[in-house]
């Protein structure tokens, strides 16, 4: 067992046209690894999101399509998601953007977060939005903060 939270699991899924989202996903998702938590990455058209109710962390990673839309692939998916009951879960949403875009940089970002604060989960991280690859230093330091702050989140309100 490594270090952290035994049994615990955490979903990551990502949504992701250039690769620099699924980076993003797996950044987090070996950072959740590092401390002992149990990860099931997946692309976001190949699950439900109705996967989040059997897990205790949720991550979601999607970018942001031309002036402001959320992935096509993941249109479903959204919608499901602020209609569960997510109450006990700890959530994240992290997402690679081109700031290039100005006002709608990232936005898919804000929207699941505002999905998953409607279905009741616990905001365990302060959304996190990367440009363009996740490549330097300072974003994987970023990453794996983020990750380490959803694993505080869940060990505090498990106490």
């Amino acid at each position: 067992m490594k270090e952290g939270i035994p049994m615990v699991k955490a979903k990551v899924v990502f949504a992701s046209i250039t690769g620099n989202n699924e980076d993003v996903a797996d950044i987090i998702s070996e950072a959740l690894e590092n401390k002992g938590i149990e990860v099931d990455t997946e692309e976001i058209s190949q699950c439900d999101a109705m996967d989040f109710e059997d897990v205790d962390i949720c991550v979601v990673t999607p970018y942001t399509y031309d002036e402001g839309a959320l992935p096509d692939e993941g249109m479903d998916f959204f919608e499901d998601l602020a209609e569960l009951d997510l109450k006990g879960k700890v959530y994240g949403v992290a997402g690679s953007g081109d700031t290039f875009y100005g006002e709608y940089y990232c936005v898919a970002v804000d929207k699941f977060d505002k999905a998953f604060a409607q279905a009741g989960a616990t905001k365990g991280a302060t959304s996190l939005k990367i440009n363009l690859a996740p490549d330097s230093d300072e974003d994987i330091k970023q990453l794996e903060n983020f990750a380490a702050s959803l694993a505080e989140t869940y060990t505090k309100n498990k106490q």
